[in-house]
């Protein structure tokens, strides 16, 4: 479709019935609609019809509104496991599960998909992006999109734009030029846009494009210029929670919504600065009207919401989508783990075999009602196995949470009293359940004092905490341990601390069991839009072996195994929103952990439980190497069905898996005076590999699956009257057990090209299921736009002409085939992205 620039009134007043709407509205009842009345809802208008419209956190699942108590959802894989299929079907029914969830949990909007880019490896919310490929990145999440708004549901696109790292995510500056803009991070938002997204979110930062220097929620020329005028978004754009900060300059500057309320720089404010006429009304009227059209679109006004039409199981799709998702990084030539029989004896040794990390931290957490271990699941798979459960040392700086209810008599595990400023008794409350959380504190109170007693039976030394941020004095056993008098407010929140709190460690000896009391004390966060609250995460880590002592158990236990499976990777204090990673590495003793066994066990299985890259020192004398992401609720069971050959793991990688920290060509994004500058320009991820010629781990789209490929042949390319080309690649299944493979093929720029292109580039891809023996011919489509670049001169895209290599295999590292084809030079064009689902 062409794009053309014109007034919001066109578009939004112009809906049916919408303008009258507006028009009937007070401007009161217009500004107060801006802001939302509490952290995940709008206010309704009875007036009209238009009842609240409610918002929930969706990267993983929908987590609903916190209105519930005890309120479970779905866990599903993480979405660079999604992308990790490469699979555009899955991705859209994985929506519309996100969707059919969000009916049912009462929310009209999910706040994802998340399409930035995953730029450098360290990324804290790397796991929560599908690719470092902007291609990759628009097919899956743009699926994902058409897949929660066809279940009546908006999806909300984020974080809008250049937002591709979390070290001061609120403050610092991306400062990128037009083409890097154009080619790789706005890509995937221009996609969604094409695909009719309903919301898209402002982000934490600013951005400098060389035309405007500003915080992305009051940003003109990108939120107005470009995704509104020039691309046609009519949705509405919300804040990122509390990132909104200015009154004139984020309304005239095309934010349309502030979240959370109520409070922050709208409300009253922005109703003085209307009648001032420092914001014109018709851009209230603009807001409103995109706000309305929402809401008849979720069915939140006048026309009922489109049929949850998914009735699929979804615990299946979640276990069956995380098998699917699993990368062979490595395998067994000889004796491949799915090709032998049933084991007598399994050993399953490493701490993500006991704690599996099935989601990374912020805002993709969710709560399900069970998650299936390793143990679980492997137990399921192989009942006449005998199963051995060996832990290998704990990596984790922090001890486990306290189970209360294990650890204390009766049914109140401990006291909350609330006191006032002056340290006076307001009320006191018993608790029977207690998730480390006090939330919704009224106004009146400055200070928490909660108090339990816990038994303590096993002999030796007990290390009890309490994780906290902010103020507080924590007395364990009578003695006072750890004491500050600090305020904490909403940047604890931002940062994330406040969900992974530390602590000061109390030693506790037991010579025979015995009561210990805790009596911590917690001044209020006041966290704005989230409301008052109180973090107390009481720790425990009981008497018992030395790191050391659980390695050389775990390398017993393999040595007398028949099967090994080892389960290593991350945990919660590495991969969460609110911080990048320090480094690369497998915290704790992992890799020793791993060369260990495999010395004692050749043959062992390594099941990598990772989001994002970590480096693998010994990945090439491991026989059999998978890669399992942040699965979903439903790990265990995925893990087996991979390892006894039940499903295909027939993912491949969207990024590239370094072996040395030291070729990552970003191999950070910390700020310097303020700025992230994005001077790798379009060489993002395999493009800055494949640019320094350096050789990772493993490339972008490798994965081996179960069986083995020929290619056999690439046809000359057939270009359309779009200028999309079309190429068939003829692969064939020389192995003995059916596979899918991803046909990827890439673009080379013809030689003498104007402008620095990469080396080459993801052009397209399309997947393939073949039975042992037979050839498929498999149609890829090369779109226009995938040829073309931002010509910075004309402010449009161009196609420069000349002959364009096209290159197809099973990733970046290893094509097999190539092809040319002679394009012309095209004029400067304003041509969208095909539009891959309806508004």
């Amino acid at each position: 479709m062409t794009l053309q620039s014109r007034p919001p009134e066109e578009t939004l007043l112009g809906a049916p019935g919408v303008a009258v709407l507006v028009d009937s509205l007070s401007l009161d009842e217009k500004v107060r609609l801006l802001t939302g009345a509490t952290a995940w809802r709008l206010y309704a208008l009875e007036t009209i019809g238009l009842r609240s419209l409610t918002m929930s956190d969706g990267p993983v699942g929908v987590r609903g509104l916190g209105e519930v108590a005890g309120e479970t959802s779905v866990l599903f894989p993480a979405p660079s496991a999604i992308s990790a299929t490469w699979d555009r079907d899955l991705a859209f029914e994985t929506g519309q599960a996100f969707g059919r969830e969000a009916r049912d949990h009462g929310v009209d909007v999910v706040l994802a998909p998340q399409v930035n880019i995953q730029r450098t490896p360290v990324g804290g919310r790397h796991f929560e992006c599908y690719s470092e490929d902007p291609l990759l990145t628009a097919e899956i999440g743009t699926a994902v999109i058409r897949g929660i708004q066809d279940q009546g549901v908006a999806a909300c696109v984020k974080h809008f734009v250049a937002n591709d790292s979390e070290t001061d995510r609120t403050t610092y500056v991306a400062r990128l030029d037009a083409r890097t803009l154009r080619e790789v991070y706005l890509a995937p938002f221009e996609h969604a846009v094409a695909a009719g997204a309903w919301t898209a979110m402002a982000a934490y930062n600013q951005v400098d494009d060389g035309v405007e220097s500003s915080p992305m929620t009051g940003h003109h020329h990108l939120l107005v210029d470009v995704l509104k005028d020039e691309l046609g978004f009519d949705g509405v754009v919300v804040s990122d929670w509390v990132a909104a900060h200015d009154t004139v300059g984020g309304a005239v500057g095309g934010l349309d919504v502030v979240m959370p309320g109520p409070g922050g720089p709208w409300e009253e404010q922005l109703l003085q600065a209307v009648r001032e006429g420092a914001v014109p009304e018709s851009t209230i009227d603009d807001k409103v009207a995109r706000i309305l059209l929402l809401a008849r679109r979720v069915g939140a006004l006048d026309e009922p919401a489109l049929p949850v039409t998914h009735t699929g199981d979804l615990a299946a799709l979640v276990r069956s989508t995380a098998a699917r998702a699993t990368v062979v990084l490595r395998r067994d030539e000889v004796a491949p783990v799915w090709d032998r029989p049933a084991p007598a004896s399994i050993a399953l040794v490493g701490p993500n075999a006991v704690r599996p990390h099935v989601l990374g931290g912020g805002s993709s957490t969710v709560h399900p009602e069970h998650v299936v271990t390793p143990a679980e699941g492997l137990a399921a798979r192989f009942p006449d196995a005998r199963l051995t459960v060996a832990r290998g040392g704990d990596p984790r700086r922090l001890a486990a949470r306290l189970d209360l209810a294990a650890r204390t008599t009766g049914t109140t595990l401990l006291t909350a009293t609330h006191l006032d400023v002056d340290g006076a008794v307001l009320r006191t409350v018993d608790l029977d359940t207690w998730d480390g959380w006090v939330t919704d504190l009224p106004d009146d109170v400055e200070h928490v004092t909660l108090t339990l007693e816990i038994v303590l039976d096993e002999p030796g030394d007990h290390h009890l905490e309490v994780g906290t941020v902010g103020g507080h004095r924590t007395e364990i056993d009578g003695r006072v341990v750890s004491e500050d008098s600090a305020a904490a407010g909403v940047e604890v929140i931002l940062d994330s601390s406040i969900n992974n709190p530390s602590g000061v460690t109390a030693l506790v000896h037991v010579d025979e069991p015995r009561r210990v009391s805790i009596v911590s004390t917690h001044r209020v966060t006041r966290a704005d839009g989230y409301g008052n609250v109180v973090r107390a995460e009481v720790r425990h880590r009981p008497p018992g072996p030395s790191a050391q002592d659980e390695i050389r158990e775990a390398v017993d236990a393999a040595r007398a195994a028949e099967l090994t499976v080892i389960v290593v990777g991350t945990n919660e204090e590495v991969e969460s929103e609110g911080w990048d990673r320090a480094d690369l590495s497998l915290p704790g003793r992992q890799d020793e952990l791993v060369e260990r066994v495999l010395d004692a066990d050749p043959d062992a299985v390594v099941v990598v439980n990772a989001g994002a890259p970590v480096l693998l020192p010994w990945l090439d004398r491991a026989r059999t190497v998978l890669w399992v992401w942040f699965p979903g609720q439903e790990a265990g069971h995925s893990i087996a069905d991979v390892v006894a050959g039940v499903v295909e793991a027939s993912g491949r990688l969207p990024w590239t898996l370094p072996a040395d920290a030291a070729d990552v060509p970003v191999p950070h994004a910390v700020p310097v005076d303020g700025v992230v500058a994005y001077d790798d320009g379009v060489h993002v991820g395999y493009r800055g590999w494949e640019r320094a010629g350096r050789t990772p781990a493993a490339p972008f789209g490798h994965g081996l699956g179960w069986t083995t490929w020929s290619y056999d042949a690439i046809d000359t390319p057939r270009q359309s009257s779009d200028g999309d080309l079309l190429v068939t690649v003829a692969v064939t299944n020389t192995g003995t057990r059916p596979g899918r493979e991803t046909v990827q093929v890439y673009v080379e720029a013809p030689d003498g090209s104007p402008d620095e292109r990469p080396v080459r580039w993801l052009g397209g891809f399309t997947l393939a299921d073949v039975a042992p023996g037979a050839t498929a011919h498999v149609p890829v489509t090369v779109r226009r736009r995938q040829l073309e670049t931002w010509d910075t001169t004309s402010d449009g895209w161009v196609l420069p002409g000349g002959e364009y290599r096209l290159r197809a295999g099973r990733s970046v590292g290893d094509l097999r085939l190539d092809t040319t084809v002679r394009v012309g030079n095209a004029s400067p064009s304003r041509e969208a992205p095909a539009d891959t689902g309806r508004r």
